[in-house]
């Protein structure tokens, strides 16, 4: 694209044969060459031996041409040639500048059109002739191609050729654009393009930069959109032309693809597609965040992807969410879905000022790595301040270029907050009366389903046929779903939110991302008191007052394993006693007679056997 400035070299615009521009009323009277009649031509013959397909204007009274001609005699011999001066006729029509059956030969001519002419004497010079020159009573052939015509009341002529669906802002005064373009002259002849130079064209709209007509074709364009824009020449370089690539008085025409549009007041633009139903919490300062994303130009050219399911991903092979931690307040929900944002200026990589976008390549990311904006505009939710970019590894190449808009299609998959505690809400409550509900060392037995926070479900108990069985308190499981464990009644259903940090942290587990906030629903199906942490066994009341005596059932002096479990056993089965819940019994009585059996020969006798009474008489409850 060449600037609107005048050029540092330009054609020199050579003087036009005399022939041509000699104000001529055509009244001779000499006699020319015979019509097919046999008598002399009483007009200009026309002979249109080429005529383009497509011919959106012709030549009428008063517009002015530009064109190349050959001249000749009825014996072929040349006279004059535009050709032979490598410099085009550019004239006005049918205002008396050119001979009369010139000026009829042209009237109707579209751009591209060949013609033959066959102009009698009295429509060129007559009996007089030009001395020198053109004899009297000449009949005179011209070989003419029309390559331009315009009108000094023409405005510029704009053709949307493709216009996408959706338009998220049209291009407005003031406004840096960049844009990809093919530049030719209105015969077809190209002089510049874009494509040939690696990058777009970048500029200002209405500040002077660009010539006056592409200034007015631009406007109103949507990102992605495709016009064709025909300037007259007095709103393009007009009658210096430009260089050696643009005549004097050329229309051009440009068919132009706009890549991006923003300007430097601009803010970073949201749009919700999806919000999800009964969103309780929204994003606020200081929350951590994971989510998948899509991230292209504003033509579409996708640049980068985190991996989102069924989406493209052409320039990563990340497949987990990406995580950030928010800097400044915002509103997103938990499992928004896609947000729409755009930069209103460069999305910097180098710098978080708020500098604006420069007519260079300044502002563009060499080397493009994985698109994890710092500030919430990747929420997709609510934001209004601009992206700040950080670098990461994993570079793609010259995907972004300076001064680009960028476009992010975003899915939050859950937040939180270091300080979050677990999320606590019943589902339901059995309709009798609960007396007794969970606590620290109960053995409980739930069912449960376990799922991120988009939907993802990673875990159910009904996989298994069998609820999951856990002490509470005891380690055993996570500790926010050992806490939210905790309360409930048998029969009753909660839904529990868990932060990573009472979960799996940021390491994640099999099957578990890292930083993940897990969903539990629970449903409580049993509970039993549990046992102080340490005790196999304890007794309800006070263990037998003889008690070797009554484990030593026949009486030699010695307990074996068999007799150890026949006993403890039996006080199970009478109500005097209970084993740790959630333990197979056997294995349970098993590592009771192993802690007594201190010398390990097989048998325990009444110098081994203690309780823990015996060992730490602050302890209520008695254990094997």
């Amino acid at each position: 694209m060449f600037p609107a400035g005048p050029p540092s070299h330009s054609l020199l615009r050579l003087p036009l044969l005399q022939l041509l521009l000699l104000v001529v009323q055509a009244v001779g009277r000499g006699l020319g060459r015979a019509s097919p009649a046999g008598g002399p031509l009483e007009d200009v013959v026309i002979e249109r031996y080429h005529i383009p397909r497509a011919c959106p204007r012709e030549v009428q009274m008063g517009d002015f041409v530009r064109y190349h001609y050959n001249g000749t005699f009825e014996d072929g011999k040349k006279f004059d040639s535009s050709y032979d001066r490598n410099t085009l006729v550019a004239i006005v029509v049918g205002v008396g500048r050119l001979i009369t059956g010139m000026d009829r030969g042209l009237m109707g001519m579209c751009v591209n059109e060949r013609r033959r002419l066959i102009v009698p004497p009295h429509l060129g010079y007559g009996s007089i002739g030009l001395a020198g020159l053109i004899p009297p009573d000449a009949t005179l052939y011209f070989d003419v191609v029309l390559l331009d015509v315009w009108n000094k009341e023409d405005t510029v002529q704009v053709s949307t050729l493709l216009r996408p669906p959706h338009c998220p802002r049209m291009v407005q005064d003031g406004d840096f654009v960049r844009y990809h373009y093919n530049g030719t002259l209105l015969d077809g002849t190209s002089f510049d393009t874009s494509y040939s130079k690696g990058g777009t064209y970048d500029t200002y709209v209405g500040s002077g930069w660009l010539i006056k007509g592409m200034d007015q074709g631009l406007l109103g364009m949507c990102p992605g959109e495709r016009r064709k824009i025909i300037i007259p020449p007095f709103l393009a370089y007009g009658e210096k032309g430009y260089g050696t690539v643009i005549p004097p008085q050329a229309s051009l025409v440009f068919h132009v693809l706009l890549i991006d549009v923003h300007n430097p007041k601009d803010a970073v633009q949201l749009e919700t597609l999806e919000l999800p139903p009964g969103c309780v919490r929204r994003a606020g300062a200081g929350d951590f965040m994971r989510y998948h994303y899509n991230g292209s130009l504003m033509d579409g050219t996708l640049f980068d992807s985190s991996g989102i399911p069924g989406t493209a991903r052409p320039l990563s092979s990340q497949k987990h969410a990406c995580s950030l931690h928010l800097v400044t307040p915002s509103d997103s929900c938990h499992t928004d879905s896609i947000g729409f944002l755009q930069g209103s200026a460069p999305l910097r990589p180098f710098r978080s000022g708020e500098g604006q976008p420069s007519l260079g390549r300044e502002g563009g990311y060499g080397k493009t790595e994985p698109a994890y904006p710092q500030d919430p505009a990747v929420l997709g939710a609510s934001v209004s301040s601009p992206v700040k970019w950080a670098s990461h590894a994993d570079p793609q190449g010259d995907k972004i270029p300076g001064s680009a808009v960028l476009i992010f299609n975003v899915h939050v998959i859950d937040f939180h907050n270091p300080a979050d505690v677990v999320e606590i809400r019943t589902l339901s409550r059995p309709s009798e009366t609960c007396n007794e509900t969970t606590k620290l060392g109960d053995f409980v037995r739930y069912h449960y389903n376990c799922s991120l926070l988009d939907g993802t479900q990673l875990f159910t108990s009904h996989d298994y046929g069998a609820p999951q069985e856990a002490t509470l308190g005891a380690n055993k499981v996570i500790e926010g779903l050992d806490t939210g464990l905790q309360g409930m009644c048998v029969g009753e259903r909660r839904q529990l939110i868990v932060p990573p940090h009472l979960a799996h942290g940021e390491s994640g587990a099999r099957g578990v991302p890292g930083s993940a906030v897990l969903l539990f629903e629970v449903e409580l199906v049993s509970r039993e008191d549990g046992l102080p942490t340490g005790y196999l066994f304890v007794w309800h009341k006070d263990p037998p007052a003889n008690l070797f005596e009554d484990m030593d059932l026949n009486k030699d002096g010695e307990v074996p394993p068999e007799e150890f479990s026949t006993f403890i056993k039996a006080q199970v089965s009478e109500g005097k006693g209970r084993l740790m819940p959630g333990q197979d019994p056997e294995k349970t009585i098993g590592d009771m007679f192993q802690n007594q059996d201190r010398n390990q020969d097989g048998k325990i006798t009444v110098d081994e056997l203690k309780l823990k009474s015996d060992e730490d008489e602050e302890r209520v409850h008695e254990e094997l």
